[in-house]
């Protein structure tokens, strides 16, 4: 009884300001405002607000809310400890290896392929970029990060 009276005051004063809004010719967030404050109304209608209340002072209601985030703790649980269990180091670059083709991952831009002996163990030098020279296509900065990232 307490929640339908409360409900009906906060659509009485969203109304109200309504009314104010649209007297300053703001027709548009008057129209807004009292689309929001009918909302309360409708929802004592509907009955949603009798059955929240009836669920806020149920210890059975409580006792499922307790259940559900007991479950989804046990979920996110799990889902870290997967995650850290996939392994460090040389075992994650050798599942990541392993996983995918060396040629799939090769993008396919202007028609040339990486060859598939596997990653260079030589390191990366800058790629000149003077006149007459092609600029290198090396991606593997963005390999070795997606890689860190476990993707």
């Amino acid at each position: 009884m307490i929640a339908e009276t409360v409900c009906s005051a906060v659509s009485a004063a969203g109304l109200g300001i309504a009314v104010v809004t649209a007297y300053r010719k703001r027709f548009l967030a008057a129209a807004r405002l009292a689309a929001y404050a009918l909302v309360p109304v409708g929802l004592v209608m509907t009955g949603v607000v009798g059955w929240l209340s009836d669920t806020a002072l149920s210890p059975t209601a409580w006792a499922g809310f307790g259940v559900l985030g007991a479950a989804w703790l046990l979920f996110a649980g799990t889902r870290a400890v997967e995650r850290r269990r996939a392994g460090t180091g040389a075992e994650r670059g050798a599942a990541g290896r392993d996983a995918v083709a060396p040629a799939a991952s090769a993008p396919p831009l202007g028609g040339r392929a990486r060859p598939a002996a596997g990653p260079a163990t030589t390191p990366r030098t800058a790629p000149s970029r003077g006149a007459g020279a092609e600029p290198a296509e090396d991606f593997s900065d963005i390999e070795a990060i997606l890689k860190k990232h476990g993707i």
